[in-house]
């Protein structure tokens, strides 16, 4: 089959096309001809050697996909071939190779079906956004019903679906992006507010506009200069969902900045989850977006052979969702 590949840990731009064997199905897995596959900011960290894993090389990345079942191993009973499937979350991309292939061997307790009323493409960027959404909002179990979330990278994939998930649970959201010309796509999702962060009084406007409220929850996805000014938004008891780190490290910060307000910062890690979990939170998210109609956003789907274009696309700040198109 054909498959790019990282032959070392250094750097996405060091990707390669080339044949690679066919994976062979184990006991209580699955077969995927890979139709699409999404890319994550995950796969350039691990790419950089800047993640945890550090998984045999050469490796194929790629944590998200949908796509046909072409075959199974022993004791797999649901998933018949030529049924369409996409991946929930797993260790694919990871520890074991991943989407940005012709085929991917899953473990089917890892495999979803297509929800009702999405196309392919849909399915196969959603699972980790909506999940890592998911955690994100949920993690604090003193949220107010009704909180302010303010949201940044939120034109990203799980900026999108932070939005997307908040509104659906009643929440007033706010976002961050430094397009201006996505403020009014947003805006149409129901966020009720959008703001450059590069402009020097976005967190007067932001004040002006929540009147006597606070933000009770900043998710933040990008880290670097802008943390310390997701903290000053915050009102008591304020927390934060640190997600990525887009902008790299945040340097110089203050710890007493969470000292009177008793601010509370914690990590986003799907990984964490296990399968029931990663269900739960899967479902609980489809409730929420059939509720308010919502679909993933996609910014742009590029041929197979245009990996390394998609991954400038991504570099560059989509607004939703970046695809490659696997199946010729």
């Amino acid at each position: 089959m054909k498959a790019w590949i990282i032959e070392r840990f250094d750097g996405i731009d060091k990707v390669r096309l080339t044949d690679v064997a066919d994976p062979t199905p184990a006991a209580g897995e699955v077969l995927l001809r890979v139709t699409y596959a999404a890319l994550n900011p995950a796969d350039r960290y691990l790419a950089q050697g800047e993640y945890p894993a550090k998984p045999p090389l050469p490796h194929i990345l790629g944590r998200d996909g949908s796509g046909v079942i072409a075959g199974s191993g022993p004791g797999v009973q649901d998933h018949p071939i030529g049924q369409a499937r996409a991946i929930l979350r797993g260790d694919m991309g990871v520890s074991r190779w991943g989407t940005f292939a012709e085929l991917v061997a899953v473990p089917a307790e890892s495999l979803i079906e297509i929800p009702g009323g999405w196309t392919a493409e849909q399915a196969g960027c959603a699972s980790l956004v909506y999940v890592t959404a998911f955690q994100a909002l949920t993690q604090w179990e003193d949220l107010p019903a009704q909180a302010v979330v303010l949201i940044s990278g939120a034109s990203g994939g799980v900026g999108v679906a932070s939005t997307q998930l908040g509104i659906a649970k009643g929440h007033t959201v706010v976002g961050l992006t430094r397009d201006p010309e996505k403020h009014a796509t947003l805006k149409s999702l129901g966020m009720a507010l959008a703001l450059d962060p590069a402009d020097p009084q976005w967190r007067k406007t932001l004040a002006e506009f929540l009147g006597k409220r606070k933000v009770d929850l900043a998710i933040d996805s990008v880290g670097g200069t802008l943390f310390p000014h997701l903290i000053a938004t915050l009102g008591d008891r304020g927390r934060v969902s640190v997600v990525g780190r887009l902008a790299g490290e945040v340097p110089q910060f203050n710890t007493a900045t969470l000292f009177f307000r008793r601010i509370r910062i914690g990590g986003v890690a799907v990984g964490a989850y296990t399968n029931q979990e990663s269900r739960h939170a899967w479902k609980t998210s489809l409730d929420l977006l059939n509720k308010t109609g919502a679909r993933p956003l996609i910014d742009q789907i590029f041929p197979f052979e245009q990996l390394p274009a998609a991954f400038a696309r991504l570099a560059h700040g989509p607004m939703g969702k970046v695809l490659v198109r696997c199946a010729r």
